[in-house]
């Protein structure tokens, strides 16, 4: 558009210069004739004049304005006090016959003339209209082609979009495995959105996997202890019972519901670790929060005759201890319940990373369960047999992972040994 104003800008600017001309070059011939006395000189195609004395009277004009003022009142009043009057008849748009463009001027000799002349704007006029329609039609299949190309174009950048939220909507369908086809070359706002699409279908899998793996953890987990409380209650409702059988089948309910209640709050901790960013680092002195992890278990220690000691420089940490409390509490646990021998409990930070180790000296790990020592609901049946659920080891995982650290067990080959490293 503004190219078009541009050229249209500088036709009109050469056309009206070349009229300017032309009126000049007349008006100094007439100004000579009139000076002295000499018969008028004929002017360039479509030319008129008009003489005018001293009241403003026409004396001499060009027949087809003969009976015409071509000045206004005004105008002949700026002409008598010595200005030069230049103005256009007519307009462009919409076409009016007779267009002139004049010019008037005061001339001296002997007495004072004015001398006014003017040449037809009608080839001008009829040029600059060629060239506005010629400008508007160019214009406007410019602009047919740009919205075409831009069509073409906008549908062909759109068409990955299209693409994606075709594929996505076979998420309704119930196909979680789903994921975009996003170019690998390519690096652009689309590009990336697939990327970012695709990150959150990663999310959004997790998140049902995790779902479904509460929920068969559960099942699986729950339904012992609940058949259990079952069998005690027909058996206790069988026959009449004295008040020391029900007793004992009230302690053996109760131990049962204890059981139900350690699940539920195992998995639901897992299951708050796993979904968001639950951790919330504060500045803790790591003496005082060994001292509060392991204080609950001395006395359980004491009366096994196990010594439990705690090796700990004396740093502050960043760690959430609301959760890093309960996961080393649950190592010293397992390490007093399936360990052997004394209990130590370790812990230093090197090169910005907290190291906690528990070791025990009982039987320690069997290797083909190392791989898998960290998982939901899996015991070394082989050495260490109990009635835990499996959970405590999974607990401690979640809890590194969360901390952006890492948990594993070192084969010491005289005891167990597990190891966290949080970066702290």
């Amino acid at each position: 558009m503004v190219g078009e104003f541009t050229l249209y800008w500088r036709v009109k600017t050469a056309l009206d210069q070349q009229l300017n001309d032309d009126l000049t070059a007349y008006q100094r011939s007439l100004d000579r004739a009139v000076r002295t006395g000499a018969k008028l000189p004929p002017g360039p195609s479509g030319s008129l004049h008009q003489i005018l004395d001293t009241r403003g009277h026409v004396t001499r004009s060009s027949d087809p304005v003969r009976h015409q003022m071509l000045l206004t009142p005004g105008e002949l009043g700026s002409v008598v006090s010595g200005n030069t009057v230049r103005r256009d008849i007519g307009s462009l748009l919409p076409i009016t016959s007779d267009t002139l463009r004049l010019q008037a001027h005061r001339v001296t000799a002997g007495s004072r003339r004015h001398v006014v002349v003017a040449v037809r704007r009608g080839h001008r006029d009829e040029a600059l209209r060629e060239l506005l329609a010629q400008l508007a039609l160019a214009s406007g299949l410019t602009l047919i082609a740009a919205s075409y190309v831009g069509y073409r174009t906008a549908r062909a950048a759109l068409r990955p979009v299209e693409r994606y939220r075709t594929a996505a909507a076979t998420l309704a369908d119930g196909t979680h495995t789903l994921r975009l086809d996003v170019p690998a070359d390519r690096d652009d706002e689309i590009t990336r959105l697939g990327h970012t699409l695709n990150h959150m279908l990663d999310r959004l899998e997790a998140s049902a996997e995790r779902e479904r793996r509460f929920v068969a953890d559960a099942s699986h987990e729950l339904r012992t202890p609940l058949t259990l409380m079952r069998a005690e209650l027909d058996v206790a409702l069988h026959r009449p019972r004295s008040a020391g059988e029900l007793t004992e089948t009230l302690r053996s309910v109760d131990a049962e519901v204890q059981r139900l209640a350690d699940l539920s709050n195992a998995l639901l901790d897992l299951e708050e670790l796993g979904s968001t960013d639950h951790i919330t680092r504060a500045s803790v002195h790591l003496p005082d929060l060994l001292d509060v992890a392991v204080t609950p278990h001395r006395r359980t220690a004491q009366r096994a005759g196990r010594p439990l000691t705690v090796d700990s420089a004396a740093v502050t940490v960043v760690v959430d201890d609301r959760w890093l409390r309960p996961a080393i509490g649950n190592l010293v646990d397992n390490a007093l319940r399936h360990g052997d021998g004394s209990v130590t409990v370790a812990a230093a930070v090197q090169a910005g990373v907290l190291q906690v180790s528990v070791t025990d000296e009982g039987p320690g790990f069997p290797p083909d369960f190392l791989p898998r020592a960290f998982d939901r609901f899996t015991r070394a049946e082989a050495s260490r047999t109990s009635d835990g659920s499996g959970l405590g080891l999974a607990f401690v995982h979640a809890v590194a992972t969360a901390h952006g650290g890492t948990a594993h067990a070192d084969p010491t080959g005289h005891g167990a040994r597990i190891v966290l490293r949080l970066p702290v």
